[in-house]
């Protein structure tokens, strides 16, 4: 099913100079430096994934969302009943994916992994999921394996700032040699307007072992936690945002928000400014302790409400929204943007900010690394807009390579291989049109798929 010609550009030159540069980088090793793949896989070798359904459909919202926009209820894709049956329907409309990256994904895990060479439809739904199904009771598909198989050197998790990091600390103990390391994500501390956010300040007070009272007291369990995470091999922090504005309030300003907080009366614009400063708190604390700091912005979260009501976030329904970073950055660069030890990865979902501000700030600023492209935009198409819109102002050092950012742990290896085909065919462009010579574009093609990564995390 898979074509070895897949995503490089039909025009015989470019293809031949594309599929050299991609055979010098297919098999180097997979840096994973930012996802949300669940830790607990890994923590003894003896662990086996569920049924085809729990692994390769009911947690992805990717594949989630194109079913229930076609009218298919979540009642119906997340039972826990008649895993076969979830699998028709989700065969029956695999076309569905035509043209997707969800489908080049798992067209990519079903053959790569499990050996099926035969399309997906109604009418081999049953072979396929027997396959896989046999396949999964193997030990070559059991996680640890599969690490090993992919050849994955390091792999980040993302976790609460409450987060005991029990399964980290697991496979530390386990003896196993894999690198897995944690994320720092504060975002359910930092959001004083989210419902559940006086719980979640008790759950971060019992982590760290102090009581939470004021701004400063929260201030210093946020650092220790850090420290805790630091201790656990993480090498970043993230923080999901709607907005990237930045503000510096008074210490009392911020410790009125916050005393408004904790007693539940903290208004949309606290938390507006409330986290706009602490935006400005991760930096200054980045550059004490030299954690990379990420901003992934532009994001109007669980959107649907009676989805997210019913069946939680991460169902599909994390929309894009326009932003500006020039303006809202300012008052965290003016501060932090030329300190040494200070090193910031932005993300964004809104491409019309590539050209007009995110290549310009990376292409000046030496704090500031461009991640890659990110959620709707991980795709072939995605990634060529980004390297033309990008490259040519901030230049490819000014970037942070590649990151899969996914959940998925199966989808990893097809997503790093659609970037190493999309990078190889870009760079075979500036060869053909004589930009670079392909001695360059052979050093570039290693760059992209695991220097500038290992870089910019400081793996």
């Amino acid at each position: 099913m898979l074509s070895p010609e897949r995503l490089f550009d039909p025009d015989p030159h470019q293809k031949s100079i594309a599929q050299e540069l991609y055979a010098g980088i297919k098999d180097l090793p997979i840096v994973s430096p930012h996802g949300h793949v669940d830790p607990s896989l890994f923590v003894t070798a003896d662990l086996h994934f569920g049924n085809p359904v729990e692994l390769l459909i009911q947690p992805d919202h990717y594949v989630l969302r194109m079913l229930y926009s076609q009218g298919i209820s979540y009642e119906q894709l997340l039972s826990k009943k008649n895993p076969r049956e979830i699998w028709r329907l989700f065969a029956g409309m695999f076309y569905l994916y035509n043209g997707t990256p969800s489908g080049l994904w798992l067209t990519h895990e079903m053959e790569a992994i499990f050996g099926v060479t035969e399309k997906l439809t109604s009418e081999t739904a049953d072979s396929v999921y027997d396959q896989i199904d046999h396949e999964l009771k193997q030990d070559r598909c059991r996680p640890r394996a599969l690490f090993e198989h992919f050849n994955i050197e390091v792999l980040a998790t993302t976790d609460s700032a409450s987060d005991s990091l029990e399964y980290h600390q697991k496979i530390r103990a386990s003896g196993w040699k894999a690198k897995i390391i944690p994320t720092f994500r504060p975002d359910n501390v930092v959001n004083i307007n989210l419902p559940t956010w006086r719980n979640n300040i008790t759950q971060l007070s019992a982590a760290s072992g102090i009581d939470i009272v004021d701004f400063p007291s929260f201030i210093r369990v946020i650092e220790q936690r850090r420290s805790f995470f630091k201790s656990m091999g993480a090498t970043a922090t993230d923080s999901g945002v709607y907005s990237p504005a930045t503000e510096f309030l008074s210490p009392a300003e911020a410790e009125t928000i916050f005393q408004h907080a904790l007693k539940g009366k903290a208004t949309l614009a606290d938390g507006r400014r409330f986290s706009a400063h602490m935006l400005c708190e991760l930096a200054r604390m980045s550059t004490e302790d030299g954690l990379v700091m990420q901003i992934h912005a532009g994001i109007y979260r669980n959107h649907n409400p009676e989805i997210f009501t019913r069946f939680g976030s991460d169902r599909g329904f994390d929309i894009p929204i326009r932003c500006e970073f020039t303006n809202n950055l300012h008052a965290l660069l003016e501060r932090f943007g030329n300190h040494p030890k200070f090193n910031l990865i932005l993300f964004t979902v809104d491409e019309s900010t590539y050209v007009t501000e995110l290549a310009p700030l990376a292409g000046a600023y030496p704090s500031i690394k461009l991640g890659p492209p990110w959620w709707f935009n991980d795709s072939w198409n995605g990634i060529r807009r980004y390297f033309d819109q990008v490259m040519e102002t901030a230049g490819i050092f000014n970037t942070a390579g590649f990151n899969d950012d996914t959940r998925a742990f199966l989808s990893i290896p097809a997503r790093h291989d659609v970037w190493r085909r999309a990078s190889s065919d870009w760079l075979a462009g500036l060869v053909v049109r004589k930009v670079i010579d392909e001695q360059d574009a052979g050093q570039l093609a290693k760059e992209l798929a695991v220097g500038l990564a290992k870089r910019a995390y400081h793996l």
